[in-house]
């Protein structure tokens, strides 16, 4: 994979598809800071209120560099598109996309409880001044789904449909997978990672330390959400980052 950079936000990036890169690093002299609100905010205002943060830090909002959203339900293939559409044009504003390259790394769940009204922000990271922790960077969420390739999104799905065992530990580890080829590019590993997160309704116990443990996904522990993924037939979501500077609003 190759890296871009996007010198109007300080930030590296792995290009992905255009809804969303597959992660981002500050360049040297910067580092990433994240902010989590104490409850989701619906999409404006959160965009609303990291605005505010983002400025009030002395930064342009170019500097916004990866969001965590919370979605109602998992969207179809076309009603994803439609949401994506809405969102990416709050970024073109920002002046972070021209609608073809979007450098922002991106989770969006479905949370089972506390379940959002309409989609929400939860979290987002910016780009600050001064190399105050690293590494630093955030790998966006991906599920066990191939973003790209011919066909329906349903056909790029690891067992699309098998939900057993079995079929969660392949998709878990599909995933794992992702993680580290999105970190790979930007020269991270596991070892560099500050936190993990696993977003699935089904159990990830019986493989939690042969696969998870083992491969050094949670070297700082695994915060395990029972969300869904946000499309329909996706199980298991998974980001990870290395971020030294995390506050809650």
């Amino acid at each position: 994979m190759e890296v871009l950079d996007f010198a109007p936000g300080n930030y590296r990036f792995v290009p992905n598809v255009f809804q969303y890169s597959g992660s981002v690093a500050a360049m040297p002299g910067y580092h990433i800071e994240r902010v989590t609100f104490r409850r989701p905010l619906p999409l404006a205002a959160g965009f609303a209120r990291a605005a505010e943060v983002i400025r009030g830090a002395g930064r342009p909002l170019t500097a916004f560099c990866a969001c965590e959203l919370r979605s109602p339900a998992p969207f179809d293939e076309t009603t994803f598109k439609a949401f994506n559409e809405v969102y990416v044009g709050t970024l073109t504003e920002w002046g972070l996309t021209d609608g073809t390259t979007n450098p922002v790394a991106r989770a969006n769940v479905c949370p089972t409880f506390e379940t959002p009204a309409g989609p929400s922000l939860h979290a987002f990271s910016f780009i600050a001044e001064g190399e105050a922790s690293l590494p630093s960077f955030v790998v966006a969420g991906s599920g066990e789904g191939f973003d790209k390739g011919p066909g329906h999104f349903s056909e790029r799905i690891v067992r699309f449909g098998d939900t057993s065992p079995e079929a969660i530990r392949e998709k878990a580890l599909t995933v794992l997978t992702h993680m580290e080829t999105r970190m790979a590019p930007l020269g991270f590993t596991w070892a560099d990672t500050t936190a993990a997160q696993i977003h699935t309704l089904h159990d990830i116990f019986p493989f939690l330390g042969s696969e998870i443990v083992a491969r050094g996904a949670a070297r700082k522990g695994v915060t395990w959400h029972l969300d869904r993924p946000p499309i329909v037939g996706l199980e298991v979501l998974m980001d990870t980052r290395g971020v030294g500077i995390e506050r809650v609003l």
